[in-house]
C-alpha cells in the first residue's frame, strides 16, 4: 500500500503525513504528476483559498494526474478543507473553476448569520453510509466557505453554523471533509485511519 499526500505550495502536507504515521502507517510525499504513478490511495490536504490550490496544481500539472488516478483509475481520494471544496465545479472564492468532481458549488458564508470564518470545535454527524464507519462527533474547522452539493446523495455529513451546512461529501471512490482530520484529535485520526483501511 502507498498513501501519497499531496504537497502544493498552500498545502499542509506536514501536517497530515504527522498524522497518517501516528496511526502506524507510513506515506509519501507528491508534488509532480509522476509521483501518483504508484498510489494506493491519495490525500489532498487544503490550506489557503480555492483558486491558489488550483493554481497550483494546474502549474505542475498535478491537477491533470489527479484526474487520471481518481477519476479514471478509481483510486481512492480523500480531500480536507479546500481539498474538499475544490471537488466541485465553482467557488465563489476567487471564482474560482475547480475540478467538477461534483456537482455544485462553493458560497461564502453570510457575514450577517455568523462570524466569519468559523473557526473552532463544531458537531458532524454523519447522514450517509460508506465503505467504513465514520465517528459522529466535534471535528476542527476553519472556513469563510462551505460546499452545497447539486446531489443531497453527496452529502455524507452536516453540520451547524447558522443554518445546516455539508461538512463532508462522498461519491464512489471520492471522499471530502471541510474540516481538518489532523487537527481533530482521535475523531479526524479514526475517519482517517477508516479511509486508509480502504486501500
Amino acid at each position: 500500500m502507498v498513501i501519497k499526500i499531496i504537497d502544493y505550495k498552500a498545502g499542509n502536507a506536514p501536517s497530515v503525513m504527522h498524522a497518517v504515521e501516528r496511526l502506524g502507517f507510513g506515506a509519501e510525499f507528491a508534488s509532480m504528476p509522476d509521483d501518483l504513478t504508484n498510489a494506493s490511495c491519495i490525500i489532498l490536504p487544503g490550506v489557503g483559498s480555492a483558486g491558489a490550490t488550483m493554481r497550483s496544481l494546474r502549474e505542475t500539472g498535478m491537477a491533470d494526474a489527479l484526474c487520471e488516478c481518481v477519476v479514471n483509475k478509481k483510486v481512492p481520494f480523500l480531500g480536507v478543507c479546500v481539498g474538499m471544496q475544490i471537488l466541485f465545479e465553482h467557488s465563489e472564492e476567487e471564482d474560482a473553476v475547480c475540478f467538477g468532481w461534483l456537482k455544485g458549488c462553493v458560497k461564502r458564508f453570510d457575514s450577517k448569520l455568523v462570524r466569519v470564518p468559523q473557526m473552532g470545535w463544531n458537531q458532524v454527524c454523519f447522514v450517509n453510509e460508506t465503505l467504513f464507519n465514520a465517528p459522529n462527533g466535534y471535528f476542527y474547522f476553519v472556513n469563510s466557505y462551505y460546499a452545497e452539493p447539486e446531489n443531497s446523495g453527496h452529502t455524507w455529513g452536516i453540520a451547524q453554523y447558522g443554518n445546516s451546512f455539508t461538512a463532508a461529501v462522498t461519491k464512489d471512490n471520492i471522499y471530502g471533509t471541510q474540516f481538518h482530520i489532523e487537527k481533530s484529535g482521535e475523531a479526524g485520526l479514526a475517519l482517517l485511519k477508516g479511509f486508509i483501511q480502504l486501500c
